[in-house]
């Protein structure tokens, strides 16, 4: 029976051009599964081992060592203190093992045996296809579709098969069976039955990939694709840096009338291409990637990462986009968070800054409205800024003497103690139960606190944008923490 076995062996791992590791582990599944039934136990946890050189075969019936607490098939796990009785060194995780009596070779169920072995078989050939491919290094993969199942496109790319999920196809393309399409490869899914390639049309990915089919300067390293941003189906944004001072980056991956930009598109069912030049400078990156809209001025915020641009009245639609479309995609490119306006409504907004700072020096130095108006002409937008910037920058100041602006400067640094002082006593008026959230550190308390949110269910109350806009956390995280503070409300 052993020659058999070992005979069986050969034929198979010659067939199926597999290694005999493989077939040995497919036949010792399949005398595992046949013993189970022998013995109508589908629970038990059965392992057979064969010799690879002789033939020979064991059975050994194994339980999985647990947590006395945890145990819950006695068919297959033990408890610890069970375990430590038959062997004191056993350790969680490990198995207790036992001989049992071992089916014959040739009892086995044939079906189950070949069923067995034949999946085993399928499963390896498979990933042997699958490390191939992958040491090619092919994110572009090229297919036929094959069938659609679910509306998920089943692609035949080579000896593989990949999917095509309905959500990462192009809108509104009419994908069927026997059409030749291109795919970006995804990710690869290891769960059911053996890996799988996932496929998409819609990523940015595929974007840079077409435009490194279609451009030679991108693979040659004189021309670099920074960032790409997609609508799918809609508009697309690339950002382009030239290696070689020698190329014009736009020009080149438009391509002699627009031929390499319009194969792209074209693959793409149309989607219109924008190609911007990238900058190392971020407000100027950002005029580049609105385009084409022209920009006037750019005003940056580094705190709060955003910036509020600044068009002409009819430059506002253009800027904006169908949808909000260009913007959108600007800022996605960029990283930045944008604010279109117009020439009047930035106006109006730094009237309205200028005010709101205009009237806290006025209450908090004591200074008539002349002279605040003054500190705001020249710049000064914080108390800090005025206690602390040097006395010889104040003393250019117009009008402006050593009497006053230490005066000035006296005042300020009272105001900001006033403000501290305040500002800790709201805090030391915050509950434990709000300091205990897990996500808030003292900063975070400090500005919660300075918001009037002292008390869990005060900070439970609040709505997502609330929170972000009172501490500059990131909407998930400010999710989460709302979350955490209304987790007593469903306790109770």
């Amino acid at each position: 029976m052993s020659r058999e076995i070992l005979l069986l062996v050969d034929a198979l791992a010659s067939e199926k051009n597999v290694s005999k590791d493989v077939v040995f582990s497919a036949l010792e599944m399949a005398l595992a599964s046949a013993t189970k039934k022998k013995f109508t136990d589908d629970e038990m946890d059965v392992r057979v081992e064969i010799d690879r050189h002789s033939g020979q075969y064991q059975t050994f019936r194994r339980w999985l060592v647990v947590e006395d607490e945890l145990l819950e098939s006695e068919s297959k796990e033990i408890g610890l203190v069970d375990a430590r009785e038959r062997d004191p060194r056993i350790e969680l995780g490990a198995y207790i093992e036992e001989s049992m009596e071992a089916v014959e070779f040739g009892r086995i169920g044939a079906q189950t045996a070949k069923q067995v072995i034949l999946q085993r078989i399928r499963d390896a050939e498979r990933e042997q296809l699958l490390n191939e491919f992958l040491q090619r290094r092919e994110h572009l993969v090229t297919g036929t579709i094959k069938r659609i199942e679910r509306g998920n496109a089943i692609v035949e790319c080579g000896k593989l098969e990949a999917v095509l999920p309905r959500d990462q196809m192009i809108p509104k393309e009419n994908l069927r069976v026997g059409d030749r399409v291109k795919a970006f490869l995804l990710r690869i899914d290891r769960l059911g039955r053996g890996p799988q390639l996932v496929l998409s049309r819609t990523s940015p990915e595929f974007l840079t990939k077409l435009f490194e089919l279609e451009v030679p300067e991108i693979d040659e390293g004189l021309l670099e694709i920074k960032a790409a941003v997609r609508d799918s189906g809609m508009r697309a944004k690339i950002a382009v840096k030239a290696n070689d001072a020698r190329i014009d980056p736009q020009g080149t991956c438009i391509g002699m009338r627009g031929s390499r930009v319009q194969s792209v598109s074209q693959e793409l069912g149309g989607e219109r291409i924008d190609i911007v030049l990238w900058a190392p400078e971020p407000a100027q990156f950002v005029i580049n990637a609105l385009s084409p809209a022209e920009v006037s001025r750019i005003m940056v915020d580094e705190d709060n990462h955003s910036m509020d641009v600044v068009v002409e009245e009819e430059q506002l639609a253009l800027a904006i986009g169908r949808g909000g479309q260009n913007v959108k995609l600007a800022a996605e490119l960029t990283g930045w968070y944008l604010n279109i306006m117009t020439v009047a409504e930035a106006e109006e907004k730094h009237q309205a800054e200028d005010a709101a700072v205009r009237d806290l020096f006025v209450n908090a130095l004591g200074v008539s409205e002349d002279v605040a108006a003054v500190l705001v002409q020249e710049g000064f937008a914080a108390l800090e800024e005025v206690a602390y910037v040097p006395i010889a920058e104040m003393l250019e100041i117009e009008g402006f003497d050593e009497e006053l602006v230490n005066d000035l400067r006296s005042r300020a640094r009272d105001a900001l103690l006033t403000q501290a002082i305040a500002s800790e006593e709201k805090v030391e008026s915050v509950s434990d139960g709000l300091r205990d959230i897990e996500g808030l550190d003292a900063e975070l308390v400090r500005k919660l606190a300075d918001g009037g949110v002292i008390t869990r269910d005060d900070l439970a109350d609040l709505a997502v944008d609330d929170l972000v806009d009172m501490t500059g956390m990131e909407a998930e995280t400010a999710r989460a923490v709302i979350m955490k503070a209304r987790e007593h409300w469903f306790d109770q």
